[in-house]
């Protein structure tokens, strides 16, 4: 944790920063004192992208979950120097605010960019993307809401297509299957450079849920 991390931790946890719910979901609507489009990103790593979306997008709402403190420090400060006011953060397992802290169908939109590809055999079962987290993120959007992923591991990005192309309650943006085609409609975040830098190509993927009627 640097000085700035630790400080923006201090004094704007109280301002941004949201806390598991004891019994009951959090009211959005009360959290952000409006109705709005919501995105939930999962990792947000040191809050580049999130706070850049944030601060393009003033019209959304945008929530963010990191288990790291010092991305938790980091992206704190970047939401303060800039003023915003439509980001909340938790600082958490992100299974663990999907479950508990956030009502069914209350978003729009979630965010898993450049999780951990976890690319030895014998640790597949780490990674995020399974069924576990397909459910909850299914059952957190709304129907027609997106879940946009991207990885710069091809395996993984594999892994992702084929779990995601298995389910009927989530249907592929790309009408004939696949990848997103670039350039990616995302900012480009730190991870993404950093592998790009190793010569990695990128994957994104986009698909949108279905309700009962179109299943």
């Amino acid at each position: 944790m640097t000085a700035a991390q630790t400080k923006a931790l201090d004094t704007l946890w109280p301002r941004y920063g949201l806390n598991l719910p004891m019994d009951t979901p959090l009211d959005l609507e009360e959290v952000f004192g409006r109705s709005a489009p919501r995105t939930l990103e999962i990792g947000f790593g040191n809050g580049e992208a999130l706070s850049l979306l944030a601060g393009q997008h003033p019209e959304r709402d945008f929530l963010g979950v990191e288990v790291h403190g010092p991305g938790v420090g980091q992206l704190l400060h970047r939401v303060g120097a800039k003023g915003l006011d439509n980001v909340r953060v938790f600082r958490g397992d992100a299974l663990q605010v999907l479950e508990t802290a956030l009502a069914p169908a209350c978003l729009d939109e979630v965010l898993l960019w450049f999780p951990d590809p976890w690319p030895k055999t014998r640790h597949h079962k780490r990674r995020i993307v399974d069924t576990r987290l397909l459910d909850l993120v299914h059952s957190r959007l709304r129907a027609g809401g997106h879940f946009h992923l991207a990885t710069d591991w091809q395996e993984y990005a594999e892994w992702m297509l084929e779990k995601l192309s298995a389910r009927p309650d989530f249907r592929n943006d790309v009408a004939q299957g696949g990848f997103l085609p670039p350039p990616a409609p995302r900012p480009q975040t730190k991870f993404e450079r950093r592998g790009l830098g190793l010569g990695h190509q990128v994957w994104d993927l986009r698909f949108h849920t279905l309700d009962a009627a179109d299943l």
